[in-house]
């Protein structure tokens, strides 16, 4: 799997994750939803991903996006 693709599917978890916390615990859970959107969009337009920095470490191959 490639570093693009576990990015995409971390991030896909998260804010599911977030949702149904929100919708079981607390409101507030929405806020890592929030986080996670503006951290693919600043991603998008600067190339920067931290997760794609641990992942490329750990030995993931590089996809299009992050390499």
């Amino acid at each position: 799997m490639s570093i693009d693709r576990i990015v995409l599917l971390f991030a896909g978890i998260v804010v599911l994750a977030s949702l149904a916390l929100s919708q079981v615990h607390d409101p507030a859970w929405l806020w890592l939803t929030a986080f996670v959107g503006a951290n693919l969009a600043q991603a998008s337009l600067t190339g920067f991903c931290p997760l794609a920095i641990i992942v490329k470490k750990l030995g993931a191959t590089p996809g299009k996006a992050f390499s």
